[in-house]
């Protein structure tokens, strides 16, 4: 074909569209019908158009992502060998979650590939001493190690500092010169204690720029693990503006490193009953993560929040994603979503509230001053509740849950795992940001009729 053929049709304006619309819904209210509003306060329309989409900024997202596998650390030996059979069966990438410094780091990565794969390490302590160690064993084996710390996020999770203040950050300020990336920032958490999308947007900034403001020089890129919510548009929208505002934020501190997004599917939507339909919602969340430009996607399995980590789970995890890259090509198209105008739009309005409220957190001592103050608690503990409420109401529906449930379905003799926000009252220096899912005290009330 020698010319394109849109170019044989007349176009249509945005003005002509609406008019076609309100004819057809008989003196019905454009507005009232049709138009829509979200958590965010973003009105959505029934249609977008070229004529009313200006887009402000280029989004740059990733080059492809990486099928990334949990392990947990318990037993270094069983690690090593569940590592070498997770990426002889698929997957591209390891994210090991570490307790303590006492493991050897050779007996962990033995005999595990060096090229193309990304070792990441989830570390629960803070140490400078056990970061050196990393980069000098990942310099002298050639490994391509990436370390997950984040001192902010150890407040705002558990209520209490590794150490202190002070000590964290002295901590962090000894290895600000790593060449391997060194810091991550916890954007999951938010997500999954209830925060709106602008909020897991604005805290997110807030939370890095923590980091900008207390530590000199950061000389490498900075990893950010998100949750992926169940909307589907909203949530590709979410990741392209954390890129244009993170890079915003980072040229003010001459921050010259992309940022590194880990998606793992959120915890918040995910049901104890009729659990094969979580199936269901990991996948379209991990359609939205690939499409949104993560560079990492780390499932979720469908029976993790009642059993401890299985083969069968983590295998069914890991295909999932396996059939989204090798059978339906996500990885093919570089920047997909660019010129889609209704995600365009979400971007710009996403970034825009985000950036405002960021601004706000600033002028009021930044994130760590506002969850001292238990600002940032309870705000999102107010947009989680309006939340559970649409829930509660059936408004918002979980199928098998609150919409269509099996009545027959029986689940107390199946937990391994206690599936529920536990009441362990403890001293902190702040209250902690909980993590909660929508389903728990209608899971609960089931339970107890079994």
């Amino acid at each position: 074909m020698t010319k394109k053929l849109f170019s044989s049709f007349d176009s249509i304006s945005s003005k002509q569209w609406k008019q076609q619309i309100q004819f057809e819904l008989k003196g019905a209210d454009y507005n009232e019908t049709l138009v829509w509003e979200s958590p965010e306060g973003i009105k959505v329309k029934p249609f977008y158009h070229f004529d009313e989409t200006e887009l402000k900024h280029e989004v740059l997202t990733s080059n492809g992502f990486s099928i990334t596998q949990n392990i947990y650390v318990y037993d270094v030996k069983k690690s090593n060998e569940r590592a070498l059979d997770s990426l002889n069966r698929g997957a591209e990438s390891i994210r090991f979650t570490i307790e303590n410094d006492t493991i050897s780091l050779d007996e962990l990565l033995k005999n595990l590939p060096k090229e193309q794969v990304i070792y990441y390490f989830n570390l629960l302590f803070l140490s400078a001493d056990f970061l050196k160690k990393i980069t000098t064993f990942a310099t002298k084996n050639q490994f391509n190690i990436i370390v997950l710390q984040d001192a902010v996020g150890q407040l705002a999770n558990d209520g209490n500092w590794f150490s202190s203040l002070e000590k964290d950050f002295s901590e962090l300020k000894l290895i600000s010169d790593s060449k391997i990336p060194f810091l991550s920032c916890k954007m999951d958490l938010y997500q999954n204690a209830g925060a709106n999308i602008v909020q897991q947007l604005a805290y997110s900034l807030a939370h890095v720029n923590e980091y900008f403001n207390r530590i000199e020089t950061i000389s490498s890129p900075i990893t950010f693990e998100v949750a992926v919510g169940t909307n589907y548009f909203f949530e590709i929208a979410k990741l392209r503006a954390f890129r244009l505002l993170f890079n915003s934020l980072a040229k003010e501190y001459n921050h010259d490193f992309e940022c590194h997004i880990i998606a793992t599917p959120t915890k918040r939507n995910k049901t104890l009953y009729d659990y094969n339909v979580n199936m269901l919602r990991t996948t379209t969340e991990c359609m939205s993560a690939i499409l949104g430009g993560a560079d990492a996607i780390s499932n979720l399995a469908y029976d993790a929040i009642y059993h401890k980590d299985n083969e069968f789970g983590d295998r069914i995890a890991r295909n999932q994603l396996l059939i989204l890259k090798k059978e339906s090509y996500f990885d093919k198209v570089s920047n997909p979503s660019d010129g889609a105008y209704y995600i365009e739009t979400l971007t710009e309005q996403l970034a825009e509230k985000a950036l405002e409220l960021f601004k706000d957190i600033e002028a009021n001592g930044g994130l760590i001053t506002q969850l001292m103050e238990g600002t940032i608690q309870r705000k999102i503990n107010e947009s989680a509740q309006k939340e559970q409420e649409l829930f509660d109401s059936g408004k918002e529906v979980l199928l098998g849950t609150n919409k269509y449930p099996n009545k027959n379905d029986r689940m107390s003799n199946e937990l391994e795992l206690f599936p529920f926000v536990k009441n362990n009252p403890r001293k902190t220096l702040v209250t902690p940001i909980i993590e909660r899912r929508l389903a728990e005290k209608l899971e609960q009330e089931r339970l107890k009729d079994e």
